[in-house]
């Protein structure tokens, strides 16, 4: 695997956070924190939350994810919405982070489906290596 970054100044976060609660309002956002080496990709720890507002910042994500204890360099965000529309009940948005850790255990590329970012918030996209 390799990592391409778009260069960046400044974190993407918000931006992105901003369009998605723009597009359809409150969501549940599946997290997955990864560590990336030169060749690798190996998820850490994950877990799911409900976005009511657009007002976090990438440094309010840097707090909570120093609370997981792992040595974190990326994190990939995939917004969620219960069929309804808004966030999904707990005991759903935990099976579906399962479903996604299994698909993760499968095929990293699977972070491209969802919004993918370094530790400073810059937007990341995995490519394949070839063999």
């Amino acid at each position: 695997m390799s990592i391409s970054e778009r260069a960046s100044d400044s974190t993407d976060f918000p931006g992105w956070l901003v369009q998605e609660f723009s597009a359809a309002g409150e969501f549940t956002a599946l997290v997955v924190l990864v560590d990336i080496t030169d060749a690798t990709i190996t998820p850490l720890c994950s877990t799911y939350f409900n976005v009511v507002g657009a007002e976090v910042d990438w440094s309010d994500m840097v707090v909570m994810f120093a609370g997981s204890g792992a040595d974190w360099s990326g994190a990939a965000f995939f917004p969620v919405r219960a069929s309804g529309g808004g966030p999904l009940d707990n005991p759903t948005a935990r099976v579906q982070l399962r479903q996604l850790e299994m698909r993760l255990d499968e095929d990293r590329l699977v972070l491209n489906e969802g919004h993918f970012f370094d530790k400073w918030g810059r937007r990341m996209h995995v490519d394949e290596v070839p063999s």
